[in-house]
């Protein structure tokens, strides 16, 4: 102990622990810049390929739908096979397929399902969903969606029971967008709290879709939980669910809750005036 102190007091070690700073802090800032120049031009080769697959998407997406040209065609040429196998190039078409599929309806909306599916892009949302980032669970969850896969229900709505708050919101949402209530009859069981936030989403998603089918949104009155049964609540008086006044009216009687209670008298005074 004497001798360690006796080395910090004689001051040699001072230059060479200075030098040793100067040399860490010089080179960490190199490394630095390094990674920064690289991450840029990363982004720059990538933009540069996003617009050059992005011209010929487009030709494609055309003639897929005003043409019936069908993604068969386009395993006859090996050019293509090639820039298919990429990643980057199929998540590119994915993009334009989505944005395509947004903005129309009816036979051309089925024809860019139809190659959606044909394509194998529908793998690659399925694997998204098995992804460790809830982000890219949140792009696959929403890429099935838009199609209108109902067969990813059943997966999609495990995610319902999420903790990332953003991941919960987008599957159920995606769920009333395939399956309308049966999306949300499941949360009679849940068992944490559903926030004002998440409430407000779902009460969006109702809307946003235009869900005809309101059988089952009773059942969330039932629920052991309270901000399920807020949740049904509201679902009623925001749809203006006439027909559901009845199980309002039974809860308003049945229920302890006095702030319960008070909303469900609340709905059917705002249902029946």
């Amino acid at each position: 102990m004497e001798e360690l102190w006796e080395i910090y007091r004689n001051g040699h070690w001072v230059i060479p622990f200075l030098l040793f700073c100067i040399y860490s802090f010089v080179s960490a800032s190199f490394i630095l810049y390094l990674v920064i120049v690289g991450s840029r031009n990363k982004k720059i080769r990538r933009e540069k390929k996003r617009a050059e697959y992005a011209v010929l998407i487009e030709k494609i997406m055309f003639s897929v739908v005003f043409e019936d040209f069908r993604f068969a065609a386009l395993k006859e040429d090996k050019n293509f096979l090639v820039l298919f196998d990429t990643f980057f190039f199929r998540e590119v078409m994915t993009e334009s397929v989505i944005n395509l599929h947004k903005n129309y309806e009816g036979v051309y909306a089925q024809k860019l399902e139809q190659f959606y599916k044909e394509s194998g892009l529908i793998k690659d949302s399925f694997k998204k969903l098995k992804s460790y980032k809830w982000e890219v669970k949140c792009k696959g969850i929403t890429e099935l969606a838009e199609f209108n896969i109902h067969d990813a229900f059943d997966e999609i709505i495990q995610f319902s029971k999420a903790r990332n708050k953003t991941l919960k919101i987008t599957a159920i949402n995606a769920c009333i967008k395939l399956e309308g209530t049966k999306g949300i009859v499941h949360l009679t069981e849940h068992p944490d709290p559903i926030d004002d936030w998440t409430q407000l989403n779902i009460i969006s998603a109702f809307k946003k879709h235009d869900i005809g089918d309101t059988k089952g949104v009773e059942l969330l009155l039932e629920s052991q939980n309270t901000t399920v049964i807020a949740l049904g609540l509201k679902l009623i008086k925001e749809l203006k669910l006439t027909q559901k006044v009845p199980y309002v009216a039974q809860l308003a009687a049945r229920t302890p809750n006095t702030v319960i209670k008070y909303e469900a008298q609340n709905v059917l005074q705002t249902l029946t005036v």
